[in-house]
């Protein structure tokens, strides 16, 4: 887009919709995806790459990015260790565990007492659960974490993955 040009208007709130809803189920694996949506939506490639800039603007997007089968990749050992962690302590070690290499997703939860004491989880993914322990045993180390309780449960089955859904035709 030629920054002299004013920059289109997004578009109309169905088009724009259907174009939330298309953006839901994924880019399309196509060398033009954002033209390859217009056509489906009605709009001009530069209205469709409006509006994403718009949602980026306002926060309704803050990233786009792909969500990889990592298990028909070879990757079968997921496990999600899950952290006792003193309340105050919690948000500085989430930052910490989220910048180690391994891990994948780290975040924060409600503890659910009396069963349920932990409140800080992430995901390390592996080809074998010795690697992935193995990566946990040296966070544990680096970190300094052997007095912070935890557990480790690795995943048995996947049953769906996709990217989140938004648009009122997709929630239940």
């Amino acid at each position: 887009m030629n920054a002299r040009q004013p920059a289109p208007a997004c578009a109309e709130p169905l088009a724009e919709r259907r174009l939330r809803a298309l953006v839901e189920q994924g880019l399309p694996l196509v060398p033009r995806p954002w033209q390859a949506l217009a056509e489906q939506c009605g709009l001009s490639e530069a209205q469709v790459m409006a509006c994403v800039r718009r949602w980026q603007a306002e926060g309704l997007v803050k990233r786009l990015g792909l969500v990889v089968r990592h298990r028909a990749l070879g990757i079968t050992a997921n496990a999600m260790v899950v952290w006792d962690v003193p309340d105050a302590e919690v948000a500085e070690l989430g930052r910490r565990l989220a910048a180690e290499p391994v891990v994948t997703l780290c975040y924060r939860r409600p503890r659910r007492l009396p069963d349920w004491p932990y409140n800080l989880f992430c995901m390390i993914h592996g080809t074998r659960r010795e690697r992935v322990l193995a990566a946990l045993d040296e966070i544990v180390e680096r970190q300094a974490l052997q007095a912070i309780p935890h557990r480790v449960l690795f995943s048995l089955k996947a049953y769906r993955q996709h990217g989140g859904r938004y648009t009122a035709e997709e929630r239940p």
